[in-house]
């Protein structure tokens, strides 16, 4: 039987921060739920594309449409086997919906894998998750988590850090450094012959 993996997004979740992850489960053979507060499957989310062009931040451009594929007020979270948190503006709306937060939370209370990245891991300090723990996340965020009681680590965006039952990464640039941590987190071995 295949591990199923709940995956929140929402409008504007940053564009490789849903569309790599989401196929790179599935490509493992990891059955994975997308949902959004107040939307159902078959909706369509917005994706934004976040890049670097000269500016003191980043820019935000339209990227993808995203077609959630399991409805929202369905999800039961202890039908999954892990969590998968994805960045961009998301986040910072989500994180404001109490179903989010006890979905996040059951992950956590039950020492269930969990991979958040870049501003994903606003999620996480709503939640309450974080006292004690070691992560990182877009450097913008790295204030929330010490306020949010964890330990907030500065490393390259190609990294990430795994802390117990959570992996995380700055930014998309680290997307084989968190999924090969959240595999492992998983019990899945991938072999090259």
């Amino acid at each position: 039987m295949s591990k199923k993996i709940l995956m929140l997004a929402g409008d504007f979740v940053e564009d490789y921060e849903i569309m790599v992850p989401y196929q790179a489960l599935l490509s493992v053979g990891l059955e994975v739920d997308v949902v959004c507060p107040d939307k159902k499957a078959g909706d369509s989310i917005a994706t934004a594309i976040h890049d670097f062009v000269g500016f003191q931040t980043y820019a935000e451009l339209k990227g993808h449409n995203f077609v959630l594929n399991k409805n929202f007020d369905e999800v039961n979270a202890s039908d999954y086997d892990g969590l998968y948190v994805c960045g961009g503006r998301a986040p910072e709306y989500i994180r404001l919906n109490e179903k989010v937060l006890d979905y996040t939370r059951h992950f956590f209370d039950n020492n269930k894998p969990v991979a958040a990245i870049c501003h994903g891991i606003q999620i996480l300090t709503v939640a309450g998750v974080l006292k004690g723990r070691t992560l990182t996340a877009y450097d913008a965020v790295g204030p929330d988590i010490d306020l949010a009681g964890g330990t907030y680590k500065k490393i390259p965006a190609t990294e990430a850090i795994t802390d117990g039952n959570l992996t995380t990464s700055p930014a998309w640039p680290g997307h084989p450094a968190i999924l090969k941590e959240f595999y492992k987190l998983l019990g899945i071995k991938i072999s090259v012959e």
